[in-house]
């Protein structure tokens, strides 16, 4: 957890092809800033992390105390028609505790974007929400989990993505390669689309 010492960032650049920059909180896989450069992510993140923090207690999750917004970067990769960047912090397994808390992270980001999506216009995160479903069945395929059958509707689809990424999550368990890789990004991206779904037009 974190004490006096700096906070580490890590910087994703060109998250979505069109020179969007992501930053992540090492500390709080899943905690995240997408901004159009990398400055601006990096310097939102302490608001970020009080507001991860916040949303995460509201949920009654335990949640780390930080002490001071020194928030710095330590590392930074770029996005690729190959997939998401990844970083070194993220070849390290979770521990069966961090595992678990973090697939509850992941369920209520999944809950922040099914309620998002009842309330808003999904045309509005039609890109996001794509994207989600595409990395979710490459997740899926990459633990080796089973393909679900898609339906034509976009809604659904995306909800028969997630529930079998956290099935093949759940059988791989936290030491199979990349798993914290997924969590960090699947957790991301879900408050991502549905923070675009309550955006006020």
């Amino acid at each position: 957890m974190a004490g006096t010492m700096p906070h580490a960032i890590f910087i994703e650049t060109d998250v979505d092809g069109n020179g969007l920059v992501g930053a992540y909180a090492a500390e709080l896989p899943g905690c995240a800033v997408f901004a159009a450069t990398d400055d601006e992510a990096a310097g939102a993140m302490p608001m970020r992390v009080s507001r991860f923090t916040a949303w995460l207690r509201d949920n009654k999750e335990p949640t780390p105390t930080f002490v001071g917004d020194n928030w710095y970067e330590v590392e930074r990769a770029a996005a690729s028609e190959a997939g998401r960047a990844a970083f070194t912090l993220d070849e390290l397994p979770p521990s069966d505790e961090e595992f678990g808390t973090w697939l509850r992270w992941l369920e209520l980001a999944r809950e922040e974007l099914a309620a998002a999506l009842d309330d808003g216009d999904p045309s509005v995160a039609a890109d996001q929400l794509d994207a989600i479903e595409r990395q979710d069945m490459t997740f899926v395929r990459d633990l080796g989990g089973a393909a679900p059958e898609l339906s034509t509707d976009p809604i659904d689809r995306l909800y028969a993505a997630r529930d079998a990424l956290t099935d093949a999550l759940e059988a791989a368990g936290p030491y199979h390669d990349g798993v914290r890789r997924m969590l960090r990004l699947a957790i991301a991206d879900d408050l991502r689309a549905a923070e675009a779904l309550r955006r006020p037009a």
